[in-house]
């Protein structure tokens, strides 16, 4: 699989990432990057222990780093989560995350093919 095929599989805009990183090479290099970025991790502890405060930084660093790497669906899902917990409130915060942890596992299976074929 190619770092293009791997963008279109998870419906992001290859094209943009490739323009705003300049080269297929770091394109790639920083999506399997992404496999060892701990938010999705923290995020998760933080609803587990039902620390809002956790759950809202987590969540904006997931955005955050999302929005950098181009991986739009996840980007929009925790961005709405980051809404929702913006006012550290816990139990509007943990609506979204049974839909972010599938995009967020779809993301890194796909992620781990074009792992294992480079």
């Amino acid at each position: 699989m190619t770092t293009k095929e791997c963008y279109e599989k998870i419906g992001s805009n290859y094209e943009s990432i490739l323009g705003r990183f300049g080269s297929e090479a770091l394109v790639k290099r920083f999506a399997l990057k992404f496999l060892k970025d701990p938010s999705y991790a923290e995020l998760s502890e933080a609803l587990e222990a039902r620390d809002a405060e956790r759950a809202f930084r987590a969540a904006h660093t997931l955005k955050g780093v999302c929005l950098n790497l181009g991986f739009d669906r996840l980007y929009e899902i925790s961005a709405a989560m980051t809404e929702d917990l913006r006012g550290r409130d816990i139990n509007g915060g943990d609506r979204l995350f049974s839909e972010l942890t599938t995009c967020y596992e779809q993301l890194t299976d796909v992620i781990r093919q074009l792992e294992a074929e480079a």
